[in-house]
């Protein structure tokens, strides 16, 4: 069942892809939704792509493929000229009131959180064994992830403070294999520990930073460090 929001992007994706072959970009998609900000677009594509309703080519810029509609759409119909999803109709086609309007595109830009495995622990000082299996699952907000597999870690040690990363943190990591220096990555050092520093480059040699200065820059040729993912979320409880 797609929200209101989720349906009108939904068509107006499947309309530009008809027209042109091109899908629209993420600031014509704002525009047409009357969104505030292209986060929301963000969340309406990543709850759409997980429905199967539509798919992200890898490598290709703003590569959509519609996959399929509604049921509720009649075979052959055609999207409305001028589709407008700022104008959100009533059971008879007649425009609702004013306040209704603007409480359907509050609920409906409201999309359910994403459920996230928690993987164990992570080394954010002495290090620790590698990554453990999926200990229970977590859920985050959905904005906090892009396309792409994510996981979560329990953070352990006070290395990355600096950072904004504490002893007991959780870090939600997208699964990956590269990253760009000055990124925080999960580290696989010589296929038996795992730590969570910043990345950089020495040379042909990588450098993994703590951002404590209690600990020193550990530097490791390039067959040593296996990159595990990247930091693209922290979640904080507070007791």
């Amino acid at each position: 069942m797609l929200t209101r929001k989720q349906h009108e992007l939904l068509l107006f994706i499947h309309e530009r892809m008809k027209e042109s072959g091109i899908p629209p970009s993420f600031d014509e998609m704002k525009e047409a939704l009357d969104l505030a900000s292209k986060s929301g677009i963000h969340r309406l594509i990543t709850a759409l792509e997980e429905r199967g309703f539509i798919r992200r080519l890898p490598n290709r810029a703003r590569a959509l493929e519609v996959l399929r509609l509604p049921e509720t759409m009649i075979p052959g119909s055609q999207p409305r000229k001028g589709f407008s999803p700022s104008v959100i109709e009533g059971s008879l086609g007649k425009p609702a009131a004013e306040d209704k309007v603007q409480q359907l595109r509050h609920d409906d830009d409201m999309e359910p959180a994403a459920s996230v495995p928690v993987m164990g622990r992570i080394a954010a000082g002495v290090p620790i064994s590698a990554i453990q299996n999926i200990t229970h699952t977590i859920s985050v907000p959905p904005e906090m992830l892009s396309s792409g597999e994510h996981y979560a870690l329990e953070v352990k040690g006070d290395s990355m403070i600096e950072a904004g990363i504490f002893d007991g943190d959780t870090v939600v990591i997208k699964n990956t294999s590269t990253a760009n220096p000055g990124e925080i990555v999960v580290a696989l050092v010589d296929e038996e520990e795992a730590t969570l520093k910043r990345f950089r480059r020495k040379g042909a040699s990588i450098a993994l930073e703590a951002a404590n200065p209690a600990y020193e820059t550990r530097i490791f040729g390039p067959d040593q460090v296996k990159i595990q993912g990247k930091l693209v979320g922290l979640i904080r409880r507070y007791h």
